[in-house]
């Protein structure tokens, strides 16, 4: 029995500062997501197409909110007016 994910949520670890690592791990999870060709004539695949698209999304959002995290205080956000 194929069990749907119904949420998809990607948790840090608990650190002051979040590791570079996950950064990167993130990333390499993206790359992988979007190297997979969906084969709609296998059951269910539209339900795994549809879930890693959010789990795609998920990473994004969560790699914004670290990359803000990990920016040294006082640095410019890129295209900020100097």
């Amino acid at each position: 029995m194929i069990q749907r994910m119904t949420h998809v949520r990607i948790s840090v670890r608990d650190e002051a500062r979040p590791s570079p690592q996950v950064l990167d791990d993130l990333r390499e999870l993206i790359v992988a997501l979007d190297r997979r060709v969906p084969q709609l004539e296998r059951a269910g695949e539209v339900d795994i197409a549809r879930d890693a698209a959010a789990l795609r999304d998920e990473a994004l959002r969560k790699i914004a909110v670290l990359e803000s995290e990990l920016k040294p205080e006082g640095a410019a956000s890129p295209g900020a007016a100097a």
